[in-house]
């Protein structure tokens, strides 16, 4: 059964900018009672407040937050209930890349930051609000953003790809694990999409026949498929041919495919990603 977010509440991760942002007027424009802004970015944030304040019918609160540390989650998550009730709807956005050969990386602030804000970021943040969303008894949602990455390997991203394909497993099971228990009123949507023009994947060149897509269409079709309660949505149509393909294929067809006619692996040859990008920013997912 599908809802709307009329009255409800909404929290985004990454809201100060790009598709968090989008996510965030979304909830505004369909009359969310309040809208929870959650990022790294201070100044954006209140930027983003002050416009989405500007359009009427919401309450807006905004909270700066580094969504890798566990105890701003946790403290962030009590303001959030005591100021605006349990989320509805919780939508897992924020996240970071790194585009380098995986011995490049540095420990801490690649191999560590991505997998913190990209991973366990989600989990935690979905962990602190789910006992109160399921104990509520009413119809919820959870879209956790992961990638097309996170079901195909690609050279220069080893450790975005692994951050999203533990989201891919980590969202799905959860999904079940909800339904398995009788808590199916609590539904879980994983956004599986390519790469998006945000400014995050700067540089990167989509693979044949999956050119970049525009923010506003992939926010449309994930909103739409969150509401709806849907399990999955990939986008676009290329990325669950590519996920279906990988696994019909022996792994040396499979490359010959990916590196030669899709030009998988070779999309992150000229990556340049966005200059000072903040750590709760979001792209290709």
């Amino acid at each position: 059964m599908g809802i709307s977010a009329a009255g409800r509440t909404v929290l985004v991760t990454g809201a100060a900018m790009g598709m968090g942002r989008l996510y965030a007027e979304r909830a505004v424009h369909d009359g969310a009672a309040h809208v929870v802004l959650w990022d790294r970015n201070a100044e954006a944030l209140e930027a983003t407040a002050a416009d989405l304040r500007a359009l009427g019918g919401s309450t807006v609160h905004p909270y700066a937050l580094d969504v890798s540390s566990v105890a701003e989650v946790t403290a962030a998550a009590e303001s959030v209930l005591a100021e605006a009730g349990v989320p509805d709807i919780l939508i897992n956005n924020a996240g970071i890349v790194r585009g380098k050969y995986f011995w490049e990386h540095d420990h801490e602030a690649d191999i560590d930051a991505v997998m913190q804000v990209n991973t366990l970021a989600p989990m935690h943040i979905t962990r602190a609000f789910l006992p109160q969303m399921i104990a509520r008894r009413t119809p919820a949602r959870i879209l956790n953003v992961a990638s097309a990455s996170g079901t195909l390997s690609v050279p220069k991203m080893s450790v975005y790809t692994a951050s999203k394909w533990a989201v891919i497993g980590w969202s799905d099971s959860l999904r079940l694990e909800l339904n398995e228990s009788g808590n199916g009123h609590v539904q879980v949507t994983t956004l599986i999409p390519s790469y998006i023009k945000t400014g995050m994947f700067a540089g990167a060149r989509g693979p044949l026949l999956t050119p970049l897509m525009e923010p506003e269409y992939v926010v449309d079709r994930a909103w739409a498929a969150l509401m709806e309660g849907k399990a999955r949505i990939q986008l676009p149509w290329t990325v669950p041919l590519g996920s279906a393909l990988r696994g019909l294929l022996p792994q040396p067809v499979w490359d010959v495919v990916a590196g030669r006619v899709f030009k998988v692996y070779q999309s992150m040859d000229h990556f340049t990603g966005r200059p000072a990008a903040p750590a709760a920013a979001e792209g290709k997912r």
